[in-house]
């Protein structure tokens, strides 16, 4: 079977330090379903029985379909941990015809012909055109070492095809041509080639003449991607476990693709708005005086700070829900105090146990029998910053219970969230947990070659479960470095441990693309890299970057060298202060778009190739990219440039530097002083912006500001409020702001649409013009505006009518 490679049995050696021998791959014999027999209609699905296997075909929305294969005839539960329990499938009409040669199913936009010869698929559009075709189709062979089958689909690619998404994957955007493997690893100073990293998201798009369409494969094994890769000619997807269980998602626009993934998976909470503020971190800030110093002197020096993180140093000998005492004699006192100065505290929680007899936490895990064991009965014992520990099984309900139950302390503390690391899981003695290792998964025992992938999740779930039983009614927040498909209904993520180099800055801009790509939007990097010294310059670069990305941290090892930003050069703390300030002041923005991707899973940060698919020159681009819809950002990623290039995609751009409008579907050279970043924002946009703070809401602005940018097409915009902290929104308790604005004779008119629930405190909106060359006059609700020379104006916040007249 050429796609399979099985990772352990090709190595000598595999994980656990058992010495094995290689397979040969001749030896190794394929399964195919064979032609079908027959075939039964169920509600909703269609059953279909071939020679050697059983598949079934659930129609979950016009444009999802859900393939499944049974080889033994029967099917395993059809449980998952990535399905958003929430998500209900549609009621949806479709009609089945038996042909001579094939069965076929038609949706409202799809068509599925099933082949009666050998049970291979193809799917068309309404226009007939082919989206997907299997190649070798379904197909499996056994797992000799371990029992069970790999499965594998192939179907058929080209070396023109456009593949996308995989999670935090390194490596070029476009996946085609290049293999790639989920099994979450604690991969410190990963680089631009390593694989597997983090993550391990099984979901992918992509684009067949402009269609795009995304397959989701919900199997939690260790599992594979070959994007042409072995064959150009085919695309293959296997597990080294399990059942064949994918979901096939059309778009035909990737975003649509993406939002439906997402809405299928779980959408995002709102989080509170201080977490989208930025984030202090370092391994680690200890003892209560250097915590007490930073905050200190980060108002000092006037740089805007909402968080400050704790690292495992602030644990009594690194035993989780517990505060070293000398270290931090007074930490209630403390994190209140850091609080009335506008700072929350986020602190680090490992899963690692640590052995002890007299620690309570290692005492209730093992009275209850809440730790993973091995195949004979005996409790896991691995070694992480503690020493030897156990480790939580969370994928029992029963210990995931537990686990909330222990963040009590911590929430009356003060704690304002919690940061999970090592959760691929990571051991030092083998890198991870060995294959024999038994997992409950919610009712679905198994060993850890099931539940690997997932157990950083659920981990980071029975976290956001504990932050959530005691925040009352405020918004929970946490972040998770391993995570599983659908993490983002219960934790943020950051891309692990990085380099301070400029390839690391380039690496971090895809990885939270492709993140945002595959349903978690609400990720970041560590700003200037986790390992290694970063110069001033790519510091300041990279604050400049992670200014647009939704998790906005530093975040250093310590033993390299600080990271606060005054421990660079006056020339470049300056610079990062200013782009820190403009993170606040774009936080409406920033807002608004967060609660876009929380309602209707709109994917927060967009390749170009995402939102301009249909212009071939963006497919390959991989710098550049959108926050929300409007604003267009390059970084700069190499060290003393003085100019890049930066494509601008279809429509009309503004620099937003400069005001100079620049028509799209084109290079252009874009000057990159230190003190900027290549920022454009489309034509007819309308900005939400504020007064810069020191923290989020630390006052309330009388007026928003909101930047418009002359439309030369209809342009639609939008502002989002609520308190930022309860869950008051939940009740509709928030107001939306609808901003349309169209090109008029001589002008532009503004339509202000106003559904308000909530009282913000600020009286009105600071209008300010881009893009006019002259105005003659400007009209609100039909009254008259003196601009005497100006190019902004105040006006009420439930204006309804603007008109400016060139």
């Amino acid at each position: 079977m050429e796609e399979q490679k099985d990772t352990a049995q090709e190595s000598t050696k595999d994980f656990e330090g058992n010495y094995i021998e290689k397979f040969q791959e001749k030896q190794e014999e394929e399964y195919y379903p064979g032609g079908i027999i027959s075939w039964k209609q169920k509600k909703g699905k269609l059953r279909i029985y071939a020679q050697h296997s059983t598949m079934e075909i659930s129609i979950i929305s016009p444009k999802i379909l859900k393939f499944r294969y049974a080889n033994d005839g029967y099917f395993e539960d059809d449980f998952s941990y990535a399905i958003d329990p929430e998500f209900e499938v549609e009621n949806n009409h479709y009609d089945f015809e038996a042909q001579d040669k094939c069965l076929l199913i038609k949706t409202e936009v799809l068509k599925c012909f099933i082949d009666k010869s050998d049970a291979t698929i193809k799917i068309l559009d309404q226009n007939d055109k082919v989206l997907v075709e299997d190649e070798k189709g379904y197909h499996w062979k056994e797992e000799k070492r371990f029992g069970g089958h790999v499965v594998i689909s192939t179907l058929k690619s080209a070396k023109n095809k456009k593949y996308y998404g995989l999670g935090d994957k390194t490596g070029r955007l476009n996946l085609n041509g290049t293999r790639r493997e989920l099994w979450g690893t604690d991969c410190y100073g990963y680089g631009n080639d390593t694989d597997p990293v983090y993550k391990n998201i099984p979901f992918f798009m992509g684009l067949t003449d402009g269609q795009g369409y995304g397959i989701f494969l919900d199997n939690s094994f260790r599992t594979f991607f070959d994007f042409g890769h072995e064959r150009e000619e085919a695309l293959s997807f296997w597990a080294q476990g399990g059942e064949m269980r994918y979901y096939f998602i059309y778009g035909p626009q990737l975003e649509h693709v993406v939002q439906q993934y997402t809405t299928l998976t779980g959408k995002s909470p709102l989080p509170p708005k201080w977490a989208l503020g930025y984030h202090q971190s370092k391994w680690s800030y200890y003892p209560e005086s250097n915590v007490r110093e930073l905050a200190k002197t980060f108002r000092e020096k006037r740089i805007p700070c909402d968080v400050i993180h704790l690292d495992i140093d602030y644990m009594d000998g690194y035993r989780c829900f517990t505060w070293n005492n000398e270290r931090f004699p007074q930490p209630k006192k403390m994190i209140e105090d850091l609080k009335n100065d506008g700072f929350k505290t986020i602190v680090i929680i490992d899963p690692g146990i640590k052995i002890d007899p007299l620690y309570t936490v290692y005492q209730q895990g093992v009275h209850h029998n809440y730790f993973c064991q091995r195949m004979d009965g005996a409790r896991l014992k691995g070694s992480v910053w503690p020493g030897p520990c156990h480790f939580p099984d969370f994928t029992n309900p029963a210990a995931r219970k537990w686990w909330s139950g222990l963040f009590g302390g911590l929430s009356q503390d003060g704690v304002a969230g919690v940061w999970n690391d090592m959760n691929e899981p990571a051991v030092f003695e083998e890198g991870t947990f060995p294959r024999d290792v038994r997992h409950d998964y919610d009712g679905h025992p198994c060993s850890h070659r099931k539940g690997h992938n997932v157990y950083g999740m659920q981990m980071a779930r029975a976290t956001y479960e504990g932050l959530d039983q005691f925040a009352g009614n405020n918004r929970s927040f946490t972040i998770t470095r391993s995570a599983y498909a659908g993490v983002q209904r219960y934790s943020s993520v950051w891309t692990g441990d990085n380099l301070a180099s400029w390839e690391h800055l380039r690496i971090a801009n895809i990885q939270c693309q492709r993140l945002s790509a595959s349903g978690v939007s609400f990720a970041g990097s560590d700003v200037g890299g986790f390992i290694g010294s970063p110069d001033g310059e790519l510091y300041t670069r990279w604050i400049q970057m992670a200014t647009f990305h939704p998790f906005f941290r530093t975040h250093s090892s310590g033993d390299h060298g600080d990271k606060e930003p005054w421990q660079f050069e006056e020339k470049y703390l300056n610079i990062v202060r200013r782009f820190i300030e403009f993170r606040y002041e774009l936080m409406p923005y920033i807002y608004t778009t967060f609660w876009r991707y929380t309602e209707y899973a709109t994917p927060m940060l967009k390749s170009i190739s995402m939102a301009y698919q249909h212009d071939t020159e963006t497919l390959d681009r991989e710098e550049e990219f959108l926050l929300g819809n409007h604003l267009l950002i390059c970084p700069v990623s190499e060290p003393k440039v003085k100019d890049r290039i930066v494509y601008i995609p279809e429509g009309n751009w503004y620099n937003y530097w400069t005001d100079e409008l620049v028509y799209g579907k084109k290079e252009v050279k874009v000057l990159t002083p230190l003190d900027q970043i290549p920022l454009f924002v489309k034509e007819g946009a309308v900005i939400p912006m504020q007064d810069k703070m020191q923290y989020v809401d630390e006052f309330i602005p009388e007026n928003i500001k909101l930047h418009l940018y002359k439309a030369l097409s209809e342009t639609k915009s939008e502002l989002y409020e609520d308190d930022g902290l309860t869950k008051d929104h939940e009740m509709g308790i928030s107001t939306w702001h609808t901003f349309i604005q169209k090109p008029i004779d001589n002008g532009i008119e503004l339509e202000h649409i106003l559904d308000s629930e909530f009282e913000s405190g600020s009286s009105g909106f600071e209008i300010n013009l881009h893009g006019f060359e002259s105005i003659s006059r400007v009209i609100v609700d039909d009254v008259d505006i003196n601009l005497n020379g100006s190019r902004s104006f105040v006006v009420q916040r439930e204006f309804t009518t603007l008109i400016i007249h060139s």
